[in-house]
């Protein structure tokens, strides 16, 4: 179980293959050329030319190979993580547990400002112990087993405490992090500090309480209307996995229309998505799911949510419909994410002891806001950083 360290290597034939599809890529003729009716057909055409002629994925892997990366079994699955050690006096260990359709790179602007915090004008005794795992199926760990998507907040428990062995940690995430940081929380409270959340997972709001206040009735309706416009792809990557995958795995130009567009709509962007993102930022992270052929296994917590699973998931998730109260919980707010709850649905399924709306941002915090999203770290974690010397489940 020992963490082995691990290195990217793309073969240069994988990067070969890649330009050689790119320049070959059929262009549907379309009438829009705006994002309305999703990917903007210009805007890709751009973008793959940059890909193919002039985006170094050598210059990005060597900055990756930069960080600490390793490799673990945990619980029969291998799992791929970076682990950055603090610069401090008493660094408290975090883990930061990503989504679709991003990955472990979403997270690299804020992994030097939780580690060492002085080096960026911060103060020492907030520096973090940071952990980013790759969710199974992406990136570079092991994909899990149909049903397992419910486990893995205990893999996650496994990594940081007989792998890393940290007995306490903290946690945060979003989109599929936040549930998994729920799960993580909910399982094994001894174990975490605190859990910081970019959203409220989503799951809670198939369950509608008899009770709910105005601002929690107006929510629920947005979420709907959402579903209605913008949820599709869940769906499809859901209950049509077989039929989606195989496109998008064997035509890079049709990843990144289908990947790409959740970056413009899903971001605080105001349309421009390089207003966000650098190309470079864009690519790398879709060029690590097309080297590791992880788009369809990055469908499978939606397979787990959207099949059979959904009832197991339903009755882990429920529990007597007292969500993660046995941690303490913080939650950041961007006005451009998926989904923008009223504190009192948040704290029907969670211990809510800070609730920030943040002035900008979206769906991708660690990338579009990582100063605000830190600062917001610290200041949640600083009173609860002397819990981490003690016990543990």
């Amino acid at each position: 179980m020992s963490p082995e360290p691990y290195r990217i290597d793309v073969p240069q034939a994988e990067l070969d293959d890649l330009r050689d599809r790119l320049l070959r890529t059929r262009w549907i003729d379309a009438v829009d050329d705006d994002w309305a009716r999703g990917a903007s057909p210009g805007y890709l055409r751009t973008l793959t030319a940059y890909w193919a002629r002039r985006f170094d994925w050598r210059d990005q892997e060597a900055a990756l190979n930069r960080l600490p990366q390793f490799r673990a079994v945990v619980n029969g699955v291998g799992i791929h993580f970076i682990h950055v050690r603090g610069a401090g006096p008493h660094p408290l260990p975090i883990v930061l547990t990503h989504g679709f359709p991003d990955s472990f790179v979403r997270f690299l602007k804020i992994v030097p400002l939780l580690a060492d915090p002085a080096a960026h004008g911060g103060d020492p005794a907030d520096a973090f112990d940071v952990i980013v795992p790759s969710l199974p199926g992406y990136a570079f760990s092991d994909p899990l087993e149909a049903g397992a998507t419910f486990g893995i907040g205990d893999l996650w428990h496994g990594l940081m405490t007989r792998v890393l062995g940290y007995p306490r940690f903290a946690a945060h995430g979003g989109d599929w992090g936040s549930t998994i940081t729920e799960q993580l929380a909910r399982s094994h409270a001894g174990s975490v500090v605190g859990i910081h959340l970019t959203d409220v997972p989503f799951w809670h709001a198939f369950r509608k309480p008899d009770d709910t206040s105005s601002a929690e009735e107006a929510f629920l309706a947005r979420n709907e209307a959402w579903i209605r416009q913008e949820g599709a792809y869940a769906l499809i990557q859901g209950t049509r996995p077989l039929s989606l995958a195989p496109g998008l795995a064997d035509s890079p130009a049709g990843l990144a229309a289908w990947m790409v567009e959740k970056f413009q709509r899903w971001s605080d962007c105001g349309g421009d998505v390089e207003s966000r993102f650098s190309r470079d930022e864009l690519l790398t992270n879709l060029t690590i799911y097309w080297v590791t052929r992880t788009i369809g296994s990055s469908f499978q917590p939606y397979v787990d949510f959207t099949t059979s699973g959904a009832v197991r998931w339903m009755i882990e998730g429920f529990k007597q419909w007292v969500g993660s109260k046995a941690v303490p919980a913080a939650f950041a707010l961007f006005p451009k994410d998926l989904s923008h709850p009223p504190r009192e649905w948040a704290a029907r399924f969670f211990d809510v002891q800070r609730w920030t709306e943040m002035p900008r941002g979206g769906h991708f915090a660690a990338m579009e806001e990582p100063g605000l999203l830190v600062e917001d770290l610290r200041a949640f974690f600083r009173p609860l950083r002397a819990a981490a010397s003690v016990g543990a489940d």
